[in-house]
């Protein structure tokens, strides 16, 4: 067997890992204002980038609610010398793939090619002219509405998506992070072409914008890349912001009823942002709490002890502005009350007494170890690099994140619980309760 090999499984069965090598990432500002992020790798013959605009449901207005989403959604339905049909054809020709990601801060899309010259040189094209050059024609604009306005009405049918639409306004009110991503069918009635196009020149600009690139083009070819998807976008000049998010809210408690055999609940409050000092103590202590799937605390105390649900789970969704904190299950409608006290109970009990060592030891030892797969490839590197760039998160993320979550200690989790979670100020949505309502939990800790 060969040495190396020989010594890394040694390593690996020992229960110790080699230092990981992190991706090196180069930064700069292209010559029409985008930030761009890029990781030079050349093992394989692949182009993976995204290209992602402060452009989210978060820059949507209540009354034009599922602008931001219907603007992305339209963006390659057409472009200047391209019908869709034409975008799609001429990308599958040459084995490109192209994709879309959107959120209450983001909107973005993604492209994966080839690095050989004539299968970059196409791809590229298209995606620059659908970035630069869309067209958002009437009649696919028409076209689109009837088919999101078709599938918000089901949703209306949907226990877990009434649960969501609830607990977003319930936790920020008239907020925009509280808007319904795809938007409501009264308001996606309303919108037309002359909204979206506006839309468009608002946000989608080059200093508003974030180029990440993963793979095999040199940092030179790179450059050009980034500055070929950019210099024709709209010449915008301030990026818009979104409102502040009040932190505080009050208890409350919503019951819908609905036909579904199992009760939906969520609850929760405004969290963190993706910048929070809290960050690294609260992430470790969530995967404690709700987030580590099967040894977390939420699991044991109501699948495993008691049967209540199959699955609960909890985690923070960290945002430009704080983003919700959301515990949630799904349990039999006679069992929700007791499901919704017990969750209460195991949430105080942890605010209060905090993690043991073990806990802490066992989360951090899954978190760690975790980590590789986290960016074992080109698309999950692109997809950081993207989160890194927008975010403004440090260029040595990727480096520091294992000793980050290393140095997290059981007083500091404890302290940031306490700052930032309180039992007795979240929102509380069941879809599909029961008819009785249980008072909220002052005290008591899990049996």
């Amino acid at each position: 067997m060969h040495t190396k090999l020989l010594a890394a499984m040694v390593l690996f069965l020992a229960g110790i890992t080699p230092a990981l090598a992190t991706p090196h990432i180069q930064h700069w500002q292209s010559p029409s204002g985008a930030r761009v992020y890029f990781v030079e790798n050349h093992d394989l013959p692949m182009l993976d980038l995204t290209v992602t605009f402060a452009a989210g449901s978060g820059f949507d207005v209540a009354e034009k609610s599922g602008l931001a989403g219907l603007t992305h959604r339209m963006l390659d339905l057409g472009a200047e010398g391209l019908s869709e049909d034409d975008i799609a054809r001429n990308l599958a020709d040459i084995g490109a793939q192209f994709g879309k990601n959107f959120d209450a801060d983001r909107a973005g899309v993604s492209l994966r090619t080839l690095s050989s010259t004539a299968e970059r040189v196409q791809a590229l094209d298209i995606l620059a002219r659908v970035l630069q050059h869309p067209l958002f024609q009437e009649n696919v604009l028409a076209r689109e509405k009837t088919r999101l306005i078709a599938g918000l009405k089901e949703d209306e049918t949907k226990p877990e998506k009434i649960a969501e639409k609830a607990f977003g306004k319930a936790v920020f009110g008239t907020h925009p992070y509280g808007l319904p991503l795809p938007g409501e069918v009264a308001t996606v009635e309303n919108i037309q072409r002359a909204d979206i196009e506006a839309f468009y020149r608002t946000h989608y600009f080059a200093k508003n914008t974030v180029v990440a690139i993963m793979g095999d083009v040199t940092r030179a070819e790179a450059e050009a890349i980034a500055q070929k998807l950019t210099e024709q976008l709209p010449p915008g000049v301030e990026a818009a912001q979104i409102a502040p998010v009040v932190m505080q809210i009050k208890a409350s408690e919503q019951r819908i009823v609905h036909p579904a055999t199992q009760s939906h609940i969520l609850m929760g409050a405004p969290g963190l942002a993706r910048k929070d000092p809290d960050y690294f103590p609260l992430y470790v202590g969530n995967h404690i709490l709700g987030g580590g799937g099967f040894v977390s605390r939420l699991m044991h105390e109501i699948r495993e002890k008691r049967g209540l649900a199959y699955s609960v789970y909890s985690y923070f969704i960290p945002m430009k502005l704080p983003g919700a904190y959301q515990i949630g299950l799904q349990t039999k409608k006679d069992q929700a009350d007791e499901a919704l006290q017990l969750v209460r109970a195991t949430l105080r009990e942890f605010i209060d007494k905090g993690v043991t060592k073990k806990e802490l030891q066992a989360s951090k030892q899954n978190i760690i170890g975790g980590f590789p797969l986290r960016i074992d490839s080109n698309k999950k590197i692109v997809d950081y690099l993207s989160v890194i760039g927008f975010y403004e998160l440090p260029l040595t993320y990727l480096d520091d994140f294992v000793g980050n979550v290393d140095r997290v200690t059981i007083a500091q989790i404890r302290a940031a619980y306490k700052r930032r979670v309180n039992p007795d100020a979240m929102a509380t949505v069941i879809v599909g309760a029961p008819e009785t309502k249980i008072p909220s939990i002052k005290e008591g800790a899990v049996q």
